[in-house]
Order: C-alpha cells, then structure tokens, then sequence
C-alpha cells in the first residue's frame, strides 16, 4: 500500500537509525487518511519507530499551565467554560499579580516541572496586561524553566514584545479542521488565528499549536486539522492534542467521547508527518485510563502536564501522575529518572 507516490515503508524507520522519515509540508488528506487508515499495530510501530528516530534519550517534559486570568472571555468557542456565552457558574478573575505567578512557578520547578505555562482567558491581551506578562515570563525564565503563554491573538508588535522578554513558546490552537471550525466559533475566523501563528514565527518565538479530538468532529476533520498544522511553512515545534473536558454549560459538552483507539490513532498520525515536533498528551487525561496513556506515551507523545488544574478543568492527582510514571519506568528530559517523582517520594 502506498500514499501517492509514498511508500509506507517509508514512514517505518528503524530504532537503530538506518533509515529515517521525510520532514514535508505537502501532505494530501488522502495520504493522511491512508494512515489512518492503517491497522492498528501497523500505525503504532510506524509512529513509535518515528518517536525513536527522533526523539531517542529526549525523555518525557513534564509541564505545569497555570491559568493567569480566568472567565470573562468574549469569544463564543463552543468547548469553553470561560466564555461568557456559556451557561456555567464561573466568574471571571483579574490578572494575578507577577509574585504569585513566581511563587507558583518556584514550587512546580521544586516538584521537578520542566515547563511551565501560562494562560490567560482573552480575546487579545490589553498592553497594559501585556507589560505585567512579559515581567511574569523574565521571572519564570530567571528560575531556570521553560516558559509558554497563551493569550488570544497577537500583533507582530506584541509577538515582538513577548520575544524580547525572553519568552520560549507561544501557544494558540487552531482546535479543528477549517471546514469544521466555523462549528466551534462565531467570533473569530481560523484565518485570524494562522495571522497570530505567523506574528509569532515571525518574532522569532517558538509554536505551540494543536487541536481538540471529542467536539462533533468526523475523523475527516481530525486529517484536515493535521493537514494544516503539518503544511504550515514551519511544523510547530509543539503540538498539544487535547480530549475535549466536558463542562456543564459549554455548548459541546454533550458531545460524545471519541473511541479510545481513535484518540491514539490521531496521536500516532501526529507523530508520523511531524517527526521533528514535541508531540504533547494535554487536556482530558484525568478522564483516560493508564493504559490508554501508556498507548499515546508509545505512539509518539513526549510530554504530559501535571498539577490539579488545566487552566479551570481538572487533571489527574499528583500522586497518580506520580504511580503512573514511575509504573511506566519514564525518564526525563535527560534520559535519567524524573526527578519529581524521587523529590515527591521523599
């Protein structure tokens, strides 16, 4: 069986490293379709042959996202409990003050967090907002960790601005297909959001973009959403996938889940026409089972978040995170034990 003119054989490299997979930017939905399409062991070993390729002795980045600012957003995404269109009992919150984002920051650094996050519930950050930020994230930086943001859609002045603060990633999704995206929002266009992505590259700020499985969408969505993110000019160096978190309230909170194995498969995908980007495991996983996580884990993704919280949803208990890690045998960004787990034990 081939893609186009693309021999699968071409996307099975070996763990020694004999051979390897193409980086492109030129993928049709039907070659992507093709691979999903794939049976299921056939799809794992191609994209875990990839993760190894790769991503051998990277170790899995442990982050942490702290919701900076919450509520009171404009926009009227359908998956959201912080819109102010949903129908849920979540009151909006001032910006927190640069002290207790440091303060946060420090102890997720002290329970061995890599990277840490930053959200912000805006359509597009204030200026006035956006000079407290760029202090959080020189703070963050000043710690030693990894530093992302995500605060609604940017201008090339206010990319450039984050840039010069010192920060590593910016996050904006572009949650779904563009077929389907209109489904999810009224308020913006997806071309608004690729407008950001670009003010971001353009700053010189790495890309943290990805997309939501579990809203309504059909499979074929799932391939346009890939299809997008991996013939943008540059892969983004990060690509969360994210199960939808069912609120009460939120308009797609009704939806049904998506098959177990699917949610895999689109990971597995991911991982085999971006090879070179940090395929992360985001929101949903307090939902997942161990086992299921430990599939996503071998089919490609290399980062997790820990902590109580994703912005206002809730995620699985540090001690489970802990259990689950250690169980698995996981190591850190340095091919050695990750270290939250020893510091936590103590």
């Amino acid at each position: 069986m081939s893609i186009g003119t693309i021999e699968l054989s071409a996307y099975s490299s070996s763990p020694s490293g004999d051979d390897t997979a193409p980086v492109r930017h030129d993928w049709t939905r039907e070659q992507i379709a093709l691979l999903f399409d794939l049976p299921f062991d056939d799809l794992l070993y191609r994209a875990h042959s990839i993760q190894r390729r790769y991503h051998a002795g990277r170790g899995l980045q442990i982050s942490q996202l702290l919701a900076i600012k919450t509520g009171g957003c404009p926009e009227d995404c359908g998956y959201c409990s912080q819109s102010v269109h949903a129908e849920t009992d979540l009151k909006a919150s001032a910006l927190m003050s640069v002290d207790a984002v440091l303060q946060a920051a420090a102890q997720a650094k002290a329970t061995g967090v890599q990277r840490f996050c930053m959200g912000a519930a805006w359509r597009s950050p204030r200026e006035r907002d956006l000079d407290r930020v760029c202090t959080m994230v020189e703070g963050v930086k000043a710690l030693g960790l990894e530093t992302c943001v995500t605060l609604g859609m940017l201008t090339a002045t206010q990319a450039q601005r984050l840039a010069n603060s010192g920060l590593d990633y910016y996050n904006h999704n572009i949650d779904t297909s563009p077929e389907y995206y209109p489904s999810l929002t009224t308020t913006r266009t997806l071309q608004e959001r690729l407008d950001t992505l670009e003010h971001v590259r353009n700053a010189g700020l790495k890309v943290c973009c990805g997309g939501i499985v579990g809203m309504g969408e059909s499979r074929e969505d799932r391939v346009g959403m890939l299809q997008t993110l991996a013939n943008l000019p540059e892969h983004p160096e990060s690509v969360p996938v994210n199960s939808l978190i069912r609120v009460e309230g939120a308009r797609l909170a009704h939806e049904r889940d998506v098959d177990v194995l699917e949610f895999v498969r689109t990971i597995s995908v991911a991982r085999i026409i971006m090879p070179i980007s940090v395929i992360r495991l985001s929101a949903g996983r307090e939902h997942m089972s161990d086992e299921l996580q430990a599939l996503c884990l071998f089919a490609g993704a290399g980062s997790v978040f820990i902590g109580e919280k994703l912005l206002t949803a809730s995620n699985p208990a540090p001690n489970i995170d802990r259990e689950l890690i250690n169980r698995l045998g996981a190591t850190g960004q340095e091919s050695s034990p990750i270290q939250w787990v020893a510091k936590s034990q103590q």
